[in-house]
């Protein structure tokens, strides 16, 4: 049975991660308007654009249920070098399909020529992003272009992000201003953020199953820049930008200036650990650019400085067991045999109950180790076994703990089991599993809900660490394969609705 157990095991996690990157692009977010240039609709023009510059202001507060707002602002230089003056009916998008038949409209629009207010009137056109229909709204205005002379227009609203929370995206649309005359002259595009921009939150090369920033981009300052010499826009010149969702971010910012200010603080660096942490990983896997494993190494950090200080906390050293269980279960097909993450998450998960037996994200993760690690945690008649802190691990490619440990990691503890009580003293050996009082596993609750001195939602509980499978029995294995991925994913559906309950 415990071979069989292996192989549904491996089957599931095959079928979830062997499709994550697959899930993540078909399944998009709704789209929000875009921002775009203004083109000149179906007419011939001698108008050229010598020049732009689009600034996307990234707002610090966003509206409620919503994932970002930016102020965008859009300049435009232009020339007419035919002889003759042209009025055209100068038009861009205003709105876009979200793909699920709803049309969202930017706010707050407004358009300025030469520095006047000029008014504008809604027309239809097709959707700027999907391509399809001819009924989506658009704004368009009148222009007077003299021959030979410059005329100025200042186009400016409100855009919404879009995307799946921790993360977030901004778009912005170049092609729409193919119509005009020639190539755009010089083209500059600026994300400014409400604090510095980093690799770690701006995603440079990671694509987020929506969006994937756009090649040739600068991190200076606070802001993000493209620039282009004599462009001739197309769909693939269109700006996209892949970021860390701002309150996300900005969670970030505060505690480095709490564990700044206050470094002995532990509260503050146990909130900084668990905000690496929600941003190091995407709901359905890893964060797999350098980046993202750069934010695993400063949550590590955090937790363990935070438990430096604040030993005897349960909470944290349950966040701290979730972090290396989140990153064992993103690196095992890498390196199947590398178990230090496992046993660091045992070992805090074992250290938490000592503490506290009904501590709920270590009661979570312990019975989570039972189904994914029944090596290295069991559980018999409701109580958890730590089979990998016993004398002899039963799992012959199990590493020794001495072989994985670090000045940081704690020295092997014991007992193995937990007391069901928590005023019952543990054991100084190593005990039978069969005979020695564990922990009786009581309902779950987020880390965040149980601190009382901490706010941060933390993210669900992570698919599990995934021993190495003995591949025997694999006959018994067809009647299973339609049943198991669909008890999996309703698992994880479960888990994406916990963090995401919108």
């Amino acid at each position: 049975m415990k071979n069989l157990r292996y192989l549904l095991l491996l089957l599931v996690i095959i079928f979830s991660l062997g499709n994550a990157a697959v899930a993540r692009a078909d399944i998009a977010p709704p789209y929000m308007p875009p921002g775009a240039n203004p083109g000149p609709g179906s007419e011939t023009t001698q108008v050229s654009m010598l020049a732009e510059t689009v600034l996307i202001d990234v707002q610090a507060k966003a509206p409620a249920n919503s994932l970002g707002q930016a102020k965008v602002s859009a300049d435009f230089t232009m020339r007419n070098t035919g002889g003759n003056e042209e009025k055209l009916a100068v038009r861009f998008p205003i709105s876009a399909n979200d793909g699920r038949f709803n049309v969202n409209v930017v706010k707050n629009l407004q358009v300025q020529v030469n520095g006047k207010t000029v008014p504008t009137r809604r027309i239809t056109g097709p959707d700027p992003y999907y391509g399809y229909g001819d009924d989506i709204p658009w704004a368009e205005f009148d222009v007077k272009f003299p021959p030979g002379k410059e005329v100025d227009i200042r186009v400016s609203y409100l855009m919404d992000a879009t995307g799946y929370s921790p993360f977030a995206a901004f778009f912005y649309i170049l092609e729409t201003g193919a119509g005009w005359k020639g190539p755009i002259g010089s083209a500059d595009l600026i994300v400014r953020l409400p604090y510095e921009a980093t690799p770690q939150n701006v995603l440079l090369t990671e694509h987020t199953g929506w969006s994937q920033t756009t090649p040739g981009a600068t991190l200076d300052g606070n802001e993000v820049r493209w620039h282009y010499d004599n462009l001739e826009p197309s769909a693939e010149n269109n700006l996209e930008i892949s970021l860390v969702q701002p309150s996300y971010w900005q969670k970030v910012v505060a505690e480095q200036a709490n564990t700044a200010k206050n470094p002995k603080d532990g509260e503050a660096w146990g909130r900084l650990g668990r905000a690496y942490k929600d941003i190091a990983f995407f709901s359905k896997g890893p964060r797999e650019d350098p980046d993202g494993e750069k934010l695993f190494e400063l949550s590590r950090q955090a937790y363990e400085r935070c438990l430096s200080l604040l030993p005897d906390d349960a909470l944290w050293h349950s966040g701290l067991a979730e972090l290396f269980l989140m990153h064992y279960n993103s690196t095992y097909w890498d390196n199947p045999e590398a178990s230090t993450d496992l046993l660091r998450a045992i070992e805090e998960i074992h250290r938490a109950l000592e503490i506290n037996p009904k501590t709920p994200k270590a009661l979570e993760l312990a019975e989570e180790l039972t189904w994914t690690a029944p090596d290295y945690v069991t559980k018999e008649d409701e109580q958890f076994i730590f089979l990998a802190l016993t004398a002899t691990p039963a799992p012959t490619d199990l590493p020794s703990t001495a072989t994985v440990a670090t000045t940081d990691i704690p020295p092997t503890l014991t007992p193995t089991e937990i007391p069901a009580s928590p005023t019952a003293a543990p054991t100084t050996a190593a005990p039978s599993p069969t005979t020695a009082p564990t922990l009786q596993a009581s309902p779950t609750q987020t880390e965040a809900q149980t601190s009382s001195q901490s706010t941060t939602a933390v993210p669900p509980a992570a698919n599990g660490a995934k021993t190495k499978p003995t591949l025997c029995g694999a006959g018994l294995l067809i009647p299973f394969m339609l049943i198991v991925p669909l008890i999996s994913l309703k698992k994880v559906n479960a888990r994406v609705r916990r963090r995401h309950p919108q």
